[in-house]
């Protein structure tokens, strides 16, 4: 049987991507889509790791049993979907240790919203409004991802996501219907993720320099300046709804376009927070870096019965 030339191989490739045939481990796949494929969960997997910290350090201090609950149970999804992807990664060859190595030195990013403090209990109710809002405008489209194991792993994730984003907005409107004190400590929290919520899906297309290549080879359906739109179209009408004000000045429907018209974003701040200068970035490393080196006995335990177990079995 002729082996087949690496264009041929390509060309085969493309054409089950064309015609929506996902993308399995065992089967041949371009070494650059397979290097995309892994940055992109494993930063997605950080992302969901690391975006525990601003929340689970409200737990002690939720204002009631029943938010103290519901936060909990948020956290313990969000280590699911953190474990989720990185078994993801694993199944395209990747060291599941060595990718969270290279969160903890630097050499691989997370979603930038989570090197922001969660100042006060309405920031909570902020992330899962706008925070986890944004990530599911984002994760939906994934669903449908060309590689198979990330696709099936972004449809239990989205259900549990859904949950969250109605968990915060649900927060947010109790404050925005209470006092005065409430209402500011609800728009308090709006006026500072706002913007950082709008920079979670990237550059703009323009200077996104992966965008088009993931679009062709359908990891991304849609482009970062499309999900931020559609994300604005649907919070603005939320806003609304709960009496509070987009910080936004310039925000209007411009009825031509069948959108919201919005400023433009701050970039500056969201590569300056990427490089590692953001309000929480030391703070949020160092706090991963600590429970990997606390859980060390864990694993070394957990290898260890493994091992024997092993061996009682070949014996």
């Amino acid at each position: 049987m002729k082996e087949l030339s690496i264009s041929e191989l390509e060309a085969r490739f493309q054409h089950k991507i064309d015609r929506e045939i996902k993308i399995e481990p065992n089967d041949w796949m371009p070494d650059v889509y397979r290097k995309t494929l892994i940055r992109q969960i494993s930063q997605h997997a950080h992302s969901e790791v690391v975006g525990m910290l601003p929340e689970g350090n409200w737990i002690t201090r939720a204002p009631n049993l029943r938010r103290k609950a519901v936060l909990l149970a948020k956290v313990q999804d969000e280590a699911g979907h953190g474990l989720y992807l990185y078994s993801a990664t694993e199944t395209l060859g990747a060291d599941r240790e060595s990718t969270i190595d290279d969160m903890h030195n630097g050499k691989a990013k997370y979603s930038s919203i989570f090197n922001y403090p969660a100042l006060t209990w309405a920031d909570i109710g902020a992330i899962g409004w706008l925070v986890d809002g944004a990530a599911i405008l984002n994760q939906v489209a994934l669903c449908r991802t060309s590689y198979g194991p990330y696709a099936r792993a972004m449809v239990k994730i989205c259900k549990e996501e859904s949950f969250h984003q109605r968990q915060g907005y649900e927060s947010l409107m109790v404050l925005a219907k209470g006092s005065p004190e409430q209402k500011a400590m609800a728009q308090d929290a709006l006026n500072r993720f706002w913007w950082p919520a709008l920079m979670m899906f990237g550059p703009s297309d323009a200077d996104s320099p992966h965008s088009a290549q993931s679009m062709k080879w359908k990891i991304k359906r849609f482009s970062n300046d499309e999900l931020r739109q559609n994300f604005v179209d649907a919070t603005v009408p939320q806003a609304e709804i709960l009496g509070l004000t987009i910080p936004d000045e310039n925000l209007k429907w411009n009825e031509e376009r069948g959108h919201y018209d919005f400023s433009p974003i701050n970039w500056d701040e969201f590569y300056q927070v990427l490089a590692g200068n953001g309000p929480c970035n030391k703070e949020r490393l160092e706090a991963r870096r600590k429970a990997k080196e606390d859980g060390a006995w864990v694993r070394e335990a957990a290898n260890a019965f493994a091992a024997k177990r092993a061996m009682r079995k070949s014996a």
